[in-house]
């Protein structure tokens, strides 16, 4: 994987959202003719389908969101630890401080004996001068991005999200249960999978041109985060000044 893989991974994956909402859109167009029926069976769908698949988009968009971050904090940890360049010091304190929470698993409940001899690893590495090696950065439990939760994350790691104002203003703006759409993304794919509402209520009232708005709203979102990962892998800046290869001293 690299950077220039994560476009095409996000364009793959929004695709499948927008032609499900292209279906849903055309399934609403029928509506307007009397109730919509398929064409060889004569089966009549009725309007408690059609807000049970209305609902479906909430959980799309959240897979959209949680596997687009998923895959930015992965592509960073890798490239830390590309073609074994990097050693820990070299890492900015960001990205040093993530390495040192990983390899020492310092958030990690353990025996003593356990906290002891993975010290001890990370200790070795850092006196032999050791490349950094392939690493994981705890993203805590599933369900819980949005908006808020991305800029914290970008910020612990220190890559600034610059957003346009526009895109900002979009997802600030609240809409259903006054919350912003990455917000009542996360709320209502969190209330299905925890079976606190109901397919059925989770789409009442909903319109396939809010779902469309919506979705919208969320592409050009990750989009920006999209290109403020990319840029700050790129210019290696997950290293200290000294340490970036020449040019890439921003």
């Amino acid at each position: 994987m690299s950077t220039a893989d994560l476009f095409p991974f996000f364009e793959e994956r929004f695709s499948e959202v927008d032609s499900y909402v292209d279906f849903l859109e055309k399934l609403e167009e029928a509506t307007q003719n009397g109730i919509p029926r398929l064409a060889v069976s004569e089966y009549r769908i009725t309007a408690k389908q059609q807000r049970i698949l209305y609902s479906s988009v909430y959980l799309q968009l959240y897979n959209l969101v949680e596997a687009t971050m998923a895959r930015c904090v992965s592509e960073l940890t890798e490239a830390t630890s590309s073609a074994g360049t990097w050693q820990p010091h070299q890492l900015n304190d960001h990205l040093l401080q993530e390495w040192v929470r990983s390899t020492a698993r310092t958030h990690a409940d353990m025996s003593a004996p356990s906290r002891l001899k993975h010290a001890l690893e990370m200790s070795t590495h850092i006196v032999q001068q050791l490349p950094v090696k392939p690493f994981v950065i705890d993203v805590g439990g599933g369900g819980n991005w949005d908006d808020e939760v991305i800029y914290k994350m970008a910020e612990r790691l220190g890559c600034p999200l610059s957003l346009s104002v526009t895109t900002q203003a979009s997802v600030k703006r609240k809409r259903r249960d006054g919350l912003g759409p990455l917000q009542l993304v996360k709320s209502r794919r969190n209330g299905l999978a925890h079976g606190s509402i109901s397919f059925v209520d989770c789409a009442d009232g909903v319109v396939v041109r809010e779902l469309r708005e919506m979705s919208q709203c969320v592409e050009a979102y990750l989009r920006e985060v999209i290109t403020c990962f990319r840029d700050y892998i790129d210019s290696h800046n997950y290293l200290r000044p000294d340490s970036r290869p020449s040019g890439d001293t921003a």
